[in-house]
């Protein structure tokens, strides 16, 4: 989220009918946060979350092939009446051996956009944004101004296109669509993950931009309702961040409290909390030798309980939104696992503003079950750096726009 940090399935059946799960009895532990369902979702602003013209990055469409998983999971989806219940356990097994990863709000940056304009594809998708957020979205990523790029509401669209242009960009490339069929798991940091299940033809590309449009304005608004801040804590690891951000609670009150939102990799977190909490982990910071905070250009106290305010309006959107079952993987911010069950999908997508952003583990597990080549796609190129940082001889390539 930011530089720092921050088809329904038709199954065959099988004898394994013990994978069987409903929608309700997904096996997804989520972290206890308070749902607020009394706000009411802003059908304007929704922009209508059904389209009737999609671009798709899963399917057929380019050739994509699907997950090869053997036949004994085919046996995670089953007619009820008129409903159909996936297990939400069908990527469970992944071996994944090629990553495409997407960044977050921060990678953005003035001047992007501009390799679009040389792919008639990727200069298509900001068209048809354009029509969806009512403004030239390509204009302000090449041209600004910064301040204008970097506010929550503009950043998280902008880069949701950018990165799904640098696809076509990759798929224009000699070979690029050979890569793309290649790719076997996905995921993306904070906004990133939106970007990772449009790629993993959970939801069109217009329904995937109408979400991240709506899930930057409802932050925004939480984020001037309550104030708060973000600081990145350079050159610890996560246990003495933890006793950091305890020393600073002792000092503050409820309201101000801080906690850590964003594990990106040994020595790199992010802190989110009130002001005057994260005034006193930057006062602190050096009694506990960490090498430098880095106070973060963010509007506010993201991936905490000072996200709870858009809680409502994204699980509104969610419900209206059509969202299948992924081709491949995609791996959640919340749990670093990948989901199935659309209805989980769903729940997780409304949970993550508030959750802590677990990248550090999902980089772990992916590089610990085997992989073997991953991609950023899109601006910057901090998630290659996090990569390095975990495994030098890890490679990974960046597609930028």
């Amino acid at each position: 989220m930011h530089a720092f940090s921050h088809q329904s399935l038709i199954i065959r059946p099988s004898s394994s009918l013990n994978r069987i799960s409903t929608m309700a009895s997904s096996s997804l532990v989520l972290p206890s946060v308070p749902l607020n369902h009394q706000a009411s979702f802003d059908a304007h602003d929704s922009l209508s979350l059904r389209s009737s013209s999609s671009v798709c990055f899963g399917g057929l469409k380019h050739g994509f092939r699907r997950l090869n998983l053997d036949k004994s999971r085919f046996s995670m989806s089953v007619s009820v009446g008129s409903t159909t219940a996936i297990d939400d356990a069908l990527f469970a097994d992944y071996k994944p051996t090629t990553a495409f990863l997407f960044p977050g709000q921060g990678a953005q940056a003035v001047g992007m956009g501009q390799e679009a304009l040389k792919v008639p594809a990727a200069a298509e998708l900001y068209n048809k944004a354009n029509e969806i957020l009512g403004f030239d979205i390509l204009d302000v990523c090449i041209n600004g101004p910064k301040e204008k790029l970097d506010s929550t509401v503009l950043s998280q669209p902008a880069i949701y296109v950018t990165s799904l242009a640098a696809v076509e960009i990759l798929r224009a490339r000699d070979g690029g669509q050979q890569i793309i069929d290649s790719v076997d798991v996905t995921c993306g940091l904070s906004l990133g993950e939106y970007t990772a299940l449009a790629f993993a033809g959970a939801f069109s590309f217009e329904d995937g931009l109408k979400l991240v449009k709506l899930r930057g304005q409802a932050m925004q608004e939480a984020a001037d309702a309550a104030k708060g801040a973000m600081v990145s804590i350079i050159g610890l690891d996560s246990d003495k961040v933890q006793q950091l951000c305890d020393a600073a609670n002792e000092e503050v009150e409820e309201a101000e409290k801080v906690q850590i939102a964003n594990f990106l990799c040994n020595g790199n977190y992010a802190v989110s909390g009130g002001v005057k909490g994260i005034e006193a982990v930057e006062a602190k910071a050096k009694s506990f030798k960490a090498r430098m905070t880095v106070r973060l250009a963010v509007a506010g106290a993201f991936h905490t309980r000072f996200m709870n305010p858009a809680l409502s309006q994204l699980e509104s959107a969610l419900s209206a939104t059509e969202i299948k079952t992924p081709r491949i993987p995609v791996i959640s911010n919340v749990d670093a696992q990948p989901h199935a069950d659309p209805e989980t999908i769903k729940k997780i997508l409304a949970r993550q503003v508030t959750s802590p952003v677990q990248w550090e583990t999902t980089v772990k597990t992916l590089l610990s079950r085997g992989l073997e080549k991953s991609y950023e796609l899109g601006p910057g190129k901090v998630i290659a750096g996090i990569v390095k940082r975990m495994d030098k001889t890890s490679p990974i390539e960046n597609i930028s726009v």
